[in-house]
């Protein structure tokens, strides 16, 4: 075999290699995500009570959830999307789907109490959607004096001509760095 022949088959190998590796990098396509569970009507009736069915479903002392109440506020591919600063201090973001959320929680949940609520709402409605910018306190328990976290909300919403669905919860805790400020207190 001449050097010119041996040359294109060993670029064919390698391009057959090349080719194999990144068809096997590819992601592979994610289950079909499960159907929503049916919610309470007064659950959805209003950006009021979806707001409030968020808080009160991931709240309660240690034990599990309603995680099909969780997963019926939440429209087909809605998202939640933590962020802050990791321990090298990059900021970053985790998009998770409810699903991934529920199978983060649920083990801390079963170990200690959460409570979360919404100390103040500030609301961007037009036609069929909205935001909340939602300040929230977390808590261990209800009568816990002060709450061992703060942060803000951001809350879009798709109101369907029947109901209101979570399309995204993206969020950001309070650090000492980043307080609060005064106009989401209130």
């Amino acid at each position: 075999m001449n050097i010119a022949a041996k040359a294109a088959s060993l670029l064919i190998i390698f391009i057959s290699l090349i080719g194999s590796s990144v068809s096997q990098s590819q992601p592979s396509p994610s289950p079909s995500p499960s159907p929503v569970p049916a919610a309470r009507p007064a659950d959805v009736d209003s950006i009021e009570h979806i707001i409030a069915a968020l808080y009160d479903v991931i709240s309660g002392p240690a034990g599990p959830r309603d995680w099909d109440r969780f997963r019926s506020l939440f429209y087909q591919g809605a998202r939640l999307i933590p962020t802050g600063k990791n321990d090298k201090g990059e900021i970053g973001a985790r998009v998770l789907t409810p699903d991934d959320y529920v199978g983060r929680a649920q083990p801390m949940f079963s170990k200690e109490g959460f409570f979360e609520r919404s100390i103040a709402n500030k609301v961007e409605h037009w036609d069929r959607i909205a935001n909340v910018w939602s300040t929230y306190e977390s808590r261990h328990a209800k009568e816990d004096a002060n709450p061992f976290a703060r942060g803000i909300n951001s809350i879009q919403l798709l109101y369907d001509g029947k109901r209101w669905w979570v399309m995204s919860v993206f969020w950001q805790a309070e650090d000492k760095d980043h307080q609060l400020p005064e106009q989401y207190l209130h």
